[in-house]
C-alpha cells in the first residue's frame, strides 16, 4: 500500500505547499567541528538547508556523517562551531529543545507497546486528550500505509512496517526538522526501493525540512533535493544530485558516487588539451584546471555510460581499442577495453554498452573498437585535488 494513497492526514499534518526557491534558510550549520581525543570525526563543516528541503549527508562508513547527524540533532556537543535553527542559536540546547523527529537505523521502538502507543508516545506528553491522540495515530497510520496493523507489536511486524511506524512516531510531533540515520539499510533490496519513493512523497506532502544520512550513493540521487558528501570529515561537495554526479568536485566524489573511469599520468598541453603518450584529449569540464600551466600533471575522468561506440576515423578523443573483458549485467555489458597509452604500457578504459548493441555489432573478446570520449563528459582533476 502506498503511503500517498491513504485517507487524508489530521488537521495536524495538514500537507504544506512549499516552493523551495522562495523558501527562507530553517537550519544553519556554521564551521562545525567535533574531536573525539586527538581523532577528528568533523572539520569544520558549514552547510545551509532551507524550510522543506531535502538533504543527504552522503560518505562511506567512518566519514563522519552520522556525527554531524547528532550534532545538529543535539544528541552530540560539537567541540567548536554553530547550530541555528530559524536564526536561533540552538548550539548548547539538548534535542528536546530543537523541534526535531529523529528516525534510528534501529528503529528503536519499544517492543513491549503495540505500534498505535508507540506512535503515540510523543503524544501523551504535550498534554493532548485520549480522544485527539486516538485520531491523530489513526490518521498516522494511514498516512505510512498500515492502516489495521496499530494493535501488532514490533515483534509482528516486517522490518519496512517497522521502520512505517518509527517515521510515524517521528512526524507525530509535528517537528520543523526531520532527521533519518540511515533508515532503509536494514531492508531487503526491494522493500528499500519501495520505501525509498514513498518517504520522499511524503516529505513532499508534509513540507518537512529533513537530513538523511547514508552511505548509499542511489540513496542519495533519488530522493534527496541536495547531497551533502563528506570525506574523513570535511564537507568536499555541496550540490543537487545532478551536480555531485555529472560534475564531482574532487576524484573521491567522482570515484564514490557512480563507477568513474580514470586515465592518470597526464598532463596539460594548452587550455583544454590534455595528452599522455601520443594521444590528446580536448576537454571542456576541465574543472579549475584551466589556471595549471603546460605540463602540469592530471589526471582524466568518464563515466563508463559516457564512453561511446564511434567510427569516424576523424573524430577527436577517439581511442582504437580492444575488447579485455565483458560482464553483463542484464540490459548492459560493462566491457573493459585495452587501449595503448604509451608506447611501453597499456591502459584500460571501461565501458557501458547497451546489450542490443553488443548483440547488433557482435562484440565479443579481442574484438577491435574505436570509442570516442565527448569532450563535455571528461572531467580533469590535478594530482594535488584530494
Amino acid at each position: 500500500m502506498s503511503l500517498h494513497n491513504q485517507r487524508q492526514p489530521t488537521k495536524d499534518l495538514k500537507p504544506k505547499r512549499t516552493t523551495m526557491n522562495a523558501n527562507p534558510v530553517y537550519l544553519t550549520v556554521r564551521d562545525v567541528s567535533k574531536n573525539f581525543g586527538n581523532f577528528t570525526a568533523l572539520a569544520d563543516v558549514s552547510f545551509e538547508a532551507r524550510r522543506g528541503e531535502f538533504l543527504s549527508i552522503l560518505g562511506p562508513s567512518g566519514c563522519g556523517k552520522t556525527t554531524l547527524l547528532r550534532v545538529v540533532a543535539g544528541l552530540e556537543k560539537q567541540t567548536r562551531g554553530k547550530v541555528f535553527i530559524e536564526n536561533r542559536d540552538v548550539s548548547a540546547l539538548p534535542v528536546s529543545k530543537r523541534n526535531v523527529g529523529i528516525v534510528f537505523q534501529s528503529y528503536a521502538l519499544f517492543p513491549n507497546l503495540t505500534a498505535r502507543e508507540n506512535i503515540a508516545y510523543g503524544l501523551r506528553s504535550q498534554g493532548k486528550s485520549r480522544q485527539d491522540i486516538r485520531q491523530q495515530v489513526d490518521g498516522l497510520l494511514d498516512l505510512v500505509g498500515l492502516r489495521g496493523m496499530g494493535r501488532k507489536h514490533p515483534a509482528k511486524l516486517s522490518g519496512g512496517q517497522q521502520q512505517r511506524v518509527a517515521l510515524a512516531r517521528a512526524i507525530a510531533v509535528s517537528p520543523d526538522l526531520l532527521l533519518l540515520d540511515e533508515p532503509l539499510s536494514a531492508l531487503d533490496a526491494k522493500v528499500r526501493i519501495k520505501l525509498r519513493s514513498e518517504i520522499r512523497q511524503l516529505q513532499q506532502r508534509l513540507g518537512i525540512t529533513t537530513i538523511m544520512v547514508t552511505h548509499d550513493q542511489e540513496e542519495a540521487l533519488t530522493m534527496a533535493d541536495r547531497i551533502l558528501v563528506i570525506d574523513r570529515g570535511r564537507l568536499v561537495q555541496d550540490g543537487s544530485p545532478n551536480q555531485v554526479y555529472d560534475r564531482p568536485a574532487t576524484p573521491f566524489v567522482a570515484n564514490f558516487i557512480g563507477a568513474m573511469n580514470f586515465i592518470e599520468g597526464a598532463e596539460k598541453i594548452d587550455s583544454g588539451v590534455y595528452g599522455i603518450g601520443k594521444t590528446r584529449f580536448a576537454v571542456t569540464g576541465e574543472n579549475g584546471t584551466s589556471r595549471l600551466p603546460a605540463g602540469s600533471r592530471v589526471t582524466i575522468a568518464i563515466r563508463p555510460e559516457d564512453v561511446m561506440l564511434r567510427h569516424d576515423p576523424t573524430a577527436i578523443n577517439l581511442l582504437e581499442t580492444r575488447v579485455a573483458g565483458m560482464e553483463y549485467r542484464g540490459s548492459l555489458f560493462r566491457i573493459d577495453l585495452s587501449w595503448p597509452a604509451t608506447l611501453d604500457k597499456a591502459a584500460t578504459i571501461t565501458a557501458d554498452v547497451p546489450a542490443e548493441t553488443v548483440r547488433r555489432l557482435d562484440i565479443v573478446p579481442e574484438k577491435p573498437l574505436s570509442v570516442y570520449l565527448p569532450v563535455d563528459r571528461l572531467r580533469v582533476y590535478s594530482v594535488t585535488d584530494g
